[in-house]
């Protein structure tokens, strides 16, 4: 059985029982992690396509370790300018161990339904909009937001006007 998953935003093909270096994880060594975003499951029999992922499945993994992995060398010169540059990086990385691949009961987020939106009729719709007109937090908006507002109550003179003077137009 093996699984695609999203691991540290890379994608990777795990199998049980596998070593696996990524990027660095905040997680402390020894402790279980798990990744919900399962994009693919083969058990042998029957392959799972999620879109995007599959709901239920989960990967359980246990950090092993944390370490530097190769250095990078990148040098660079140019000839017969006696321009040479050596510079280098060591990747930090996390190695963990597939412990289990969960095709499904794995705990999904729930999720609460709430109450069906009510149907707005032309009468509501009215009287909600000049309500929420007034409940607009003009200090938080951009000045280029502010000429938009001005522009479409018909204020003139709206595209030479500071801040401060946008607002006073459009609060009263």
């Amino acid at each position: 059985m093996y699984a695609i998953v999203e691991i540290a935003g890379q994608q990777f093909k795990v199998v049980q029982d596998q070593k696996l270096f990524v990027h660095r994880l905040a997680e402390k060594e020894g402790a279980k992690v798990s990744f919900d975003k399962v994009y693919l499951l083969d058990d042998g029999k029957k392959v799972s396509i999620g879109a995007p992922a599959i709901t239920g499945a989960s990967v359980e993994a246990k950090v092993v370790s944390h370490l530097k992995g190769d250095k990078v060398i990148v040098f660079k010169k140019k000839r017969r300018k006696g321009y040479r540059v050596k510079n280098g990086h060591r990747q930090a990385l996390t190695e963990l161990v597939i412990e289990k691949i969960q095709a499904s009961g794995a705990k999904a987020k729930k999720v609460e339904a709430t109450e069906a939106p009510k149907k707005e009729t032309k009468a509501t719709a009215k009287k909600a909009a000049p309500k929420a007109a007034a409940k607009k937090d003009f200090a938080s908006m951009t000045v280029a937001q502010l000429k938009a507002e001005a522009k479409a109550k018909g204020i003139e003179g709206s595209s030479s006007m500071k801040k401060a003077e946008l607002i006073a137009a459009l609060s009263k």
